[in-house]
C-alpha cells in the first residue's frame, strides 16, 4: 500500500495509503488524465495506464475487485528519488 510515497506530476501530494478507486480517479481526471487501458498485474490485481497531454505516462495498481487504488506511479522516473 504505497500511494502516499508516489509523486504524480500535476497532483498535490495523497496522503493517503489506498484510496476508494472512485476518489482516486476523480483527482486524476480533475488533473487531466484519461484511463486508457487496463491488464492484469501480479498478484491478481489490476494495472491501469493514465495519459496525460503534458505529462509522463501514470501506472495505477488497484485491487482484484478494482475497488481500491494501491498505488501510482510514473514507471519512466521509478527509482529515482522521490518516486
Amino acid at each position: 500500500m504505497t500511494l502516499n510515497k508516489h509523486q504524480i506530476d500535476g497532483i498535490g501530494k495523497i496522503t493517503s495509503k489506498t484510496l476508494p478507486t472512485h476518489k482516486f480517479e476523480e483527482i486524476m481526471q480533475q488533473a487531466g488524465y484519461r484511463r486508457i487501458s487496463s491488464q492484469p498485474a501480479e498478484g491478481d490485481r489490476i494495472k491501469v495506464d493514465w495519459y496525460h497531454y503534458k505529462w509522463t505516462k501514470v501506472e495505477a495498481i488497484y485491487t482484484p475487485d478494482q475497488k481500491v487504488a494501491i498505488t501510482a506511479y510514473h514507471p519512466e522516473k521509478k527509482g529515482i528519488a522521490g518516486y
